[in-house]
């Protein structure tokens, strides 16, 4: 039989091609630095890939990889790896989630320790021949208020440092629950713009999605305490860097340091570069011999446990279980992660706690594998790609979102079906759903206990509006007049003349005018988009 070829396309440690190699049952080529040409020329005769961030793993490249079982990025960001190409190729995408934690957390308090005494602009002074002692007086951590923008694995690391220098430590994370904030010695904020006036140092370890991207423009740099000193060691595009320029030479931000920026590496004429109170460093959060060390074992364990197990271990595009389960569960994967998504987007920002419940022939299922669905889609919503179904369990434990599964026997008019209720203290939103006909076509059939027909996919518009006639018909003609078109619709309501329940399946996300349009109706209460 012929022994699977592994190819090291960009720099890991030693230790990790040793851990690939052992034994001899995989065939390892290290060849770094290739062009997208030359990848392509190679790979059809490769069964697995490791990449750092400098390799492209591009369509094309997976068009031409005939072999090609695995991709294993060492380290945590796949934004180099085409994930949907991988996906349809058949290719399982694994990435290291935990091995440079540490790292970036203690590069990111360095990097808060240099502003705070303006560390490399002093020793160029000194260097230069210059004593300016009195140009480059700083700053005390000790006693200042530190805002934490993402309390993950390297954000709590960080956090932990910070408090050990006397520092005071306000949050922001919408899934870090009260309960875990009070355990980490950090106070929780519900908004970002009530966190800014009040911090003297700032620091970003968000994921960039959507939702981040130039979380910190002109508007809220506007919000915060003049003087404050930003540091960004997560993802470039979280800050909004034409705005940071303009606070940074006005004041309002005293100084910033930044390891990650929108274009990497920044251009030849970056502006910022102009600027003498701001410190550059390129992209290093993850470059220390140990974190090195630790993605690159970790990713080549995984690599051979995929390989030579069939076991799959922190996969981003697919769940960790077997061929033959993977078949049976494959629909409740798909319906679980579109529960998980309404519900978060349902909820109250801060969940403290997320309840599964299997019904029907649900209960005989691996039920695993379909939570960990349900809590990907829950928590991908901020969270971003970094969520994988591998990782979810650690990440809702770091945020200190509670997980339970229930196997109900209670009887429905549903064979097999599938809850999720999200809870914030007593608040409690809850989604239902099963399978109607014989393609097991799914179906959200319960939304806060009233039942209801909605197909989980695109877009829905959730109403709840009074029970009155000619309400239907008025919904209809503002959504056209705003050239929103209707697929399909569900209507639930408590009572005759009650608070209704109304969802839509629209062909379009309706704009803030639509909306504030709908909620000017005294009849309408309520009006959200729901993107699944």
């Amino acid at each position: 039989m012929q022994i699977p070829k592994v190819l090291v396309a960009d720099p890991v440690s030693q230790s990790g091609v040793d851990e690939l190699a052992a034994g001899g049952a995989l065939e390892v080529v290290v060849q770094t630095g290739l062009p997208e040409d030359e990848l392509i020329r190679i790979i059809p005769e490769f069964s697995a890939l490791v990449v750092r961030s400098q390799t492209k793993v591009t369509a094309a490249i997976f068009d031409a990889a005939k072999k090609l079982k695995v991709v294993g990025r060492a380290g945590v960001g796949v934004d180099n790896v085409d994930i949907e190409a991988a996906t349809r190729h058949g290719v399982i995408v694994m990435n290291t989630p935990g091995g440079n934690t540490i790292s970036t957390a203690e590069h990111a308090f360095s990097l808060l320790v240099s502003i705070a005494r303006s560390i490399p602009q002093a020793d160029a002074s000194v260097k230069a021949g210059r004593w300016d002692r009195k140009k480059f007086e700083g700053v005390e951590l000790y006693n200042k208020t530190l805002g934490v923008l993402g309390m993950g694995r390297i954000g709590t690391e960080l956090a932990r440092r910070a408090i050990a220098f006397g520092m005071r430590v306000v949050a922001y994370d919408p899934y870090l629950s009260a309960a875990k904030a009070r355990s980490l010695q950090v106070e929780v904020v519900d908004q970002i713009d009530d966190l800014l006036p009040r911090v003297d140092f700032l620091t970003m370890h968000m994921p960039l999605t959507a939702e981040t991207k130039h979380m910190l423009d002109a508007r809220r740099l506007g919000l915060i305490k003049r003087g404050v000193r930003i540091v960004n060691c997560a993802r470039g595009g979280l800050i909004d860097e034409a705005a940071l320029k303009e606070a940074l030479e006005s004041g309002q931000v005293a100084a910033a340091a930044l390891d990650v920026f929108e274009v990497e590496p920044p251009p030849a004429d970056y502006a910022l570069k102009e600027l003498k109170n701001i410190v550059f460093t390129p992209h290093l959060g993850a470059s220390t011999a140990e974190a090195q060390e630790n993605v690159g074992i970790e990713i080549a364990q995984a690599i051979r446990a995929a390989l030579l197990e069939g076991e799959i271990r922190n996969a981003v595009n697919m769940p960790s279980i077997d061929a033959k389960t993977f078949a049976i569960v494959k629909p409740y994967l798909t319906l679980g992660d579109k529960l998980g998504r309404f519900a978060a987007q349902l909820a109250q920002k801060r969940k403290d706690r997320i309840v599964i419940t299997y019904g029907g022939k649900a209960v005989e299922l691996p039920t695993d594998a379909v939570t960990r669905a349900v809590l990907t889609g829950f928590l991908q919503h901020a969270g971003g790609d970094e969520v994988n179904s591998v990782n979810v369990h650690t990440m809702a434990a770091t945020l200190g979102l509670q997980v339970e599964e229930i196997k109900s026997s209670e009887q429905t008019d549903f064979n097999e079906w599938l809850h999720v209720a999200a809870w914030s203290g007593d608040a409690k939103v809850s989604i239902g759903g099963t399978f109607f006909g014989a393609k097991n076509e799914p179906r959200i059939v319960r939304v806060n206990g009233q039942p209801v027909e909605v197909t989980p996919s695109g877009v829905v518009l959730l109403l709840e509006n009074r029970d009155r006639p000619g309400i239907v018909g008025h919904l209809g003609t503002l959504l056209g007049e705003q050239n929103v078109n209707i697929a399909s619709m569900s209507l639930s309501r408590d009572a005759v003349g009650g608070k209704a329940l109304t969802l839509l399946n629209v062909d379009s996300a309706p704009d803030q005018t639509t909306l504030d349009r709908l909620l000017a109706e005294p009849d309408i209460f309520s009006a959200r988009v729901i993107k699944l």
